[in-house]
């Protein structure tokens, strides 16, 4: 895009977009993606329930034709603009999950001409994204769907950001010009603390001491390709979400569906209230029985109340 205009005033020339898409889109008499579904990732794209969320199509009998998937890597993050691949570092400007909102919105706008969306789906870190866009700009889509996300940061969660902004703190490195071997120590620090999160409770019952060092060392070995100030910016906008008191003006049709087999979730805390929160949502609780820590495949039972509540909004 040309430019971007943060919600802080700043603006960045020149902003680069990392998108990908699946299926095929439908247009309307006047031009306009009829079918058009917009995927939100987690933190940490790979590690996710929906990574392999185009899946779908074939797996469990969709027609690539019914959907036109599209998938933006969010402002902050790696390949599209973000401190590292802007070189900005830490004088990129801070932004909010309305600015990442924003981002989504003002690409969709310049690259398929699209102010609304059939829907949004999403997971994670990802579902921040989505309760901001429907609470803040209801009418833009029909559908939203999250899997294991939350509407703010709060108890357990809230600690857990709050440690990793004081390992980032501490380090005198941060904004140095170099990449210091101290700042690739505080992202091997930064993942393994993640890392608790990372496996369901189920699974971390049947691992050995041993075996969780082994997959420990894999999930750490991939953050350290994640430059430590697209982690910064990115943790500290984590810090400041909670769409609490705008959730009453979500309109679209929402699924939310949620295990309580990891160690940072609370149904109690975190889904329960949005039955009355959100009116018209309905919430799902499904048994994670992902064999050992492979993410490859959408749990069944998740494909089809997903496919099922597609179904009610084929054009």
């Amino acid at each position: 895009m040309d430019s971007f205009e943060f919600e802080s005033g700043r603006v960045l020339e020149n902003v680069r977009v990392d998108y990908s898409t699946t299926g095929t889109p439908k247009y309307d008499d006047e031009g306009n993606i009829t079918n058009l579904i917009v995927f939100c990732s987690t933190f940490n794209g790979g590690h996710s329930v929906l990574a392999g969320y185009n899946s779908l199509i074939g797996q469990y009998g969709v027609d690539e034709n019914e959907y036109f998937f599209v998938k933006i890597v969010s402002l902050g993050n790696p390949n599209s603009c973000s401190p590292s691949e802007t070189g900005l570092k830490y004088n990129f400007p801070s932004y909010t999950f309305h600015d990442r909102v924003n981002f989504k919105k003002q690409f969709l706008k310049e690259r398929f001409n699209a102010t609304n969306v059939l829907g949004l789906v999403g997971e994670g870190l990802g579902g921040f994204e989505i309760f901001t866009w429907a609470a803040e700009y209801p009418d833009d889509m029909e559908f939203i769907v999250l899997f294991n996300s939350y509407y703010k940061l709060s108890a357990y969660r809230y600690v857990f950001v709050k440690c990793i902004e004081s390992i980032i703190d501490s380090s005198e490195d941060f904004y140095s010009e170099g990449y210091s071997a101290s700042l690739s120590k505080l992202s091997v620090a930064i993942f393994q603390l993640m890392f608790a999160d990372y496996i369901p409770k189920k699974i971390f019952k049947e691992l050995s001491n041993d075996e969780i060092d082994v997959l420990m060392g894999d999930y750490v070995d991939e953050g350290l390709f994640m430059d430590i100030h697209d982690f910064k910016f990115r943790n500290d906008s984590i810090l400041n979400f909670d769409i609490e008191d705008k959730l009453q003006n979500i309109k679209a049709k929402s699924l939310f569906l949620t295990t309580s087999n990891y160690l940072l979730s609370s149904y109690e805390n975190d889904l329960g209230p949005l039955e009355e929160l959100v009116n018209g949502s309905k919430i799902l609780i499904y048994d994670n029985e992902i064999e050992r820590y492979s993410y490859e495949k959408i749990n069944p039972e998740i494909g089809s109340e997903l496919l099922s509540f597609l179904e009610q909004f084929k054009k």
